[in-house]
């Protein structure tokens, strides 16, 4: 892109020609004037108005002398205007082709300067429309400057809201691992918790099997001589009275006991029932195990499924100590072959 230094020196060089031109016209007219006054043609010296024929004589005398010599000055008094009046057209001639000149010197001085209007018209419109490119071209740069501008300004907000949104979503993702993370604690503390109050409560359960063995093991033992027991109890209430309510009882679960095929001989579950004075049976608890986990749910559930004995109620009405002392708890020992007390 040429700057504005360079246009001095193009407009000076645009002027440069037409003067050139101008010098050129001026000197091809000065040589057509001078080929023009080189072949002008030569005038004929001016005759005489009168003529006369001169006679020369013979004689020499003084008269005809005279006369001659009157002839002749008469002849170049004649002449003499006649040359002045040629010399007075010749030189108004001159002065016209002077001033016939002078136009056409005029006239190419005009049309010089003319063109050298026209030429430097013509270099201001190309200088003008040069500049007006020149200004045009920069205004096209400047508004891509600023198309790129501003797309650099939307590209950098475009990034901003990429990243805005990416630190959001990080956040939310953080929040959402830090929430995450939490409900696992507590659902590790709730689960440890639960662990601990479970255990807490088999450890409950098992003491209260344990005791409850252990009471059942003692009533055994109490009652390990159970021939002695049942004679000294028939001894206080009649052995055909202890013998019915045994014997009734001994029916009562016989009918509800289904022996499960893993039933061996000698097997004995021993299992305490315990009773109101309704014959409401509330309880079946195993006292003691035949070592088959199938074995001894089968004689709990068949004294379960027995749910009341109504007889019970005319002996506890009856005589209320026998039945809190035999009946109230009552160990039952069931074995494969037979069922017995």
């Amino acid at each position: 892109m040429n700057t504005r230094d360079d246009q001095p020196q193009a407009s000076s060089g645009s002027l440069a020609a037409p003067v050139l031109k101008a010098l050129a016209v001026h000197l091809g007219v000065a040589m057509m004037l001078f080929v023009s006054f080189s072949s002008a043609p030569e005038f004929e010296p001016a005759k005489p108005i009168v003529q006369a024929t001169l006679v020369q004589l013979n004689s020499k005398s003084p008269a005809t002398t005279q006369t001659n010599q009157s002839i002749a000055g008469e002849a170049q008094k004649t002449a003499a205007p006649q040359h002045e009046a040629e010399e007075l057209k010749q030189e108004q001639q001159k002065q016209e082709e002077a001033a016939a000149q002078a136009r056409e010197e005029r006239a190419a001085e005009a049309a010089a300067a003319a063109e050298a209007a026209k030429e430097q018209k013509q270099a201001k419109a190309q200088e003008q429309a040069k500049e007006q490119k020149e200004a045009e071209a920069e205004k096209a740069a400047a508004a891509a400057e600023a198309r790129k501008a501003d797309a650099a300004k939307k590209l950098a907000a475009e990034e901003a809201a990429k990243k805005k949104a990416a630190d959001e979503a990080a956040k939310k993702q953080a929040a959402a691992e830090a929430a995450k993370k939490k409900a696992a604690d507590e659902a590790k503390k709730k689960a440890a918790a639960d662990a601990a109050k479970k255990a807490e409560a088999d450890k409950a359960a098992q003491q209260r099997r344990d005791a409850e063995e252990a009471k059942a093991r003692a009533l055994a033992e109490l009652l390990a001589d159970e021939t002695q027991y049942q004679q000294a109890q028939a001894d206080q209430i009649g052995d055909e009275v202890a013998a019915s309510f045994d014997d009734l009882i001994r029916r009562y679960v016989s009918e509800q006991w289904r022996r499960p095929p893993t039933a061996r001989n000698g097997m004995v579950v021993e299992v305490v029932v315990s009773m109101l004075p309704t014959g409401q049976i509330t309880d079946a608890v195993v006292a003691r195990s035949s070592g088959d986990a199938g074995f001894d749910q089968s004689a709990v559930q068949a004294v379960r499924n027995v749910g009341r004995i109504p007889e019970m109620q005319q002996l506890s009405r009856d005589n209320p100590a026998t039945f809190d002392r035999m009946y109230r708890k009552r160990t039952l020992r069931f074995k494969p072959e037979d069922l017995s007390f």
